[in-house]
């Protein structure tokens, strides 16, 4: 029975997973597609979440820190059931660009 879910970005998925042999296929899709390290994410993660922006849900970071979006239309493309002002989405590049 699942209690609750929580969105993870790739590189947090990737810590859960045990390493067995069978699950070695998925590690390394993972690994391939994840662009930061745990620590980063970790970081990143904190920062957008203490950014004041209050219509950023658990959902856009696990995908802000997936993507690393470069500009509006990047972040756009992850809001898709919500529009950020300008300065929300500033803020959010701002951001992101110190971890890539």
């Amino acid at each position: 029975m699942i209690k609750n879910t929580i969105p993870l970005s790739l590189v947090e998925a990737k810590e859960l997973i045990k390493d067995d042999e069978e699950k070695s296929e998925l590690k390394a899709f993972l690994k391939k597609f994840a662009k930061l390290d745990l620590k980063d994410a970790k970081k990143l993660k904190e920062e957008l979440e203490n950014s004041g922006i209050i219509r950023v849900k658990a959902e856009h970071i696990a995908k802000i820190i997936d993507f690393l979006p470069e500009d509006a239309s990047d972040i756009n493309k992850i809001f898709i059931d919500t529009s950020l002002e300008e300065n929300e989405i500033n803020k959010i590049i701002e951001i992101v660009k110190k971890y890539r």
